[in-house]
């Protein structure tokens, strides 16, 4: 069980993180260059330079460009129009067309974004190589943005997925193993034993608790020396208070995970029902995807969600230095959740005798 507990664990957290990836990369381009001058050249050559896309090849008819995107060989294709730099140089303006494997719409939309940021850029630059001398006098200018980026200055995609994934472990190896604990008693005929002994129910789930209560609270520690010297995730806030927090939420966990234990009369049983409600508090826990594109109906659920709150305190803490105060919503509902299901499942363990 301790390679299961822990090794498993911790290989996760480091496959997980690096491959849990928001960014787009190695983006399969082609392009249709019907114009053939040293403006069109140029744009392709922004595209080549860039370490977003790969270009492919150039298609020689929209035909075969369709028909490679179809297959997968491709997933942009740009087409050039004809007269692309004489437009330019005398209308001072044309069209470019974007084609787009939308399968995924996620990716589809930041591959839009990459595409329109480099055409934006030549643009800029274009509009100075193609004045006419008459048109010398005509001042060009530029607006620059500075962006400033907080709490994730270099836009590491691992500095948000790291904390989560980190919750997500702990929280599944917790509520597995509370989840299997009295059901492996029943299996193997020792609740019975237990069941004649004068010990009190409360004492027997405090019992049952504490154990998997000092594994999550190890994971977590593990976890958090991983996410520094493997992955540099920064770390702003008060340890104490993750710890606190978290030693609040693995009661929640290991009480949801015993009161499953209550109701079911096999480890296989458990598992699946574990499981069931792992994947819905894991989707909507805004691990993945934000909260606030969720329909109103599944926001209002997600207040049920004790990993949301996990995810929320654990990101808040770690990447902005949150306090107390700022926790503070998230630690009483958590709080008042713990108490909830340690409630429920010290009432719903029948000892008989």
């Amino acid at each position: 069980m301790l390679p299961i507990i822990f090794v498993l664990p911790l290989l996760q957290l480091v496959i997980l993180s690096n491959a849990a990836t928001f960014e787009v990369k190695n983006i399969k381009f082609g392009y249709i260059d019907n114009d053939h001058t040293s403006t069109s050249r140029a744009l392709v050559e922004r595209f080549n330079a860039s370490t977003y896309f790969n270009v492919i090849t150039d298609f020689p008819s929209e035909a075969l460009a369709s028909s490679a995107m179809l297959k997968g060989e491709v997933d942009v294709v740009l087409e050039i129009p004809q007269y692309f730099e004489h437009d330019l140089q005398n209308e001072k303006h044309n069209r470019l067309g974007v084609t787009i494997n939308a399968i995924d719409g996620a990716a589809a939309g930041v591959m839009n974004v990459y595409v329109s940021q480099i055409i934006q850029r030549f643009n800029q630059h274009v509009k100075v190589d193609l004045l006419q001398p008459s048109d010398q006098q005509i001042q060009v200018s530029n607006i620059d943005t500075i962006p400033l980026f907080w709490y994730n200055e270099t836009l590491n995609y691992k500095t948000f997925m790291v904390p989560g994934i980190l919750v997500l472990l702990v929280t599944m190896i917790t509520l597995f193993l509370s989840g299997m604990n009295i059901v492996r008693e029943k299996e193997i005929g020792t609740l019975e034993q237990i069941n004649v002994t004068p010990i009190k129910k409360s004492q027997f789930i405090i019992g049952k608790l504490f154990p998997f209560w000092v594994i999550g609270m190890g994971l977590l520690t593990i976890g958090l020396i991983i996410a520094k010297l493997i992955f540099n995730v920064p770390m702003v806030g008060s340890l104490p208070l993750m710890y606190v927090y978290t030693s609040i939420y693995i009661l929640v966990v290991l009480g949801i995970g015993l009161f499953i234990s209550n109701f079911t009369e096999t480890q296989q049983q458990a598992m699946f029902i574990a499981w069931f409600f792992t994947v819905i508090f894991i989707l909507m826990s805004g691990l993945f995807t934000p909260i606030e594109s969720m329909p109103k109906w599944a926001q209002i659920i997600t207040e049920f969600n004790p990993i949301k709150y996990f995810v929320e305190v654990m990101r808040m803490v770690m990447l902005k230095g949150s306090g107390v105060t700022d926790i503070l919503p998230q630690l009483l509902k958590t709080l008042l959740y713990a108490l909830i299901m340690n409630g429920l499942a010290v009432w719903s363990y029948k000892k008989t005798t």
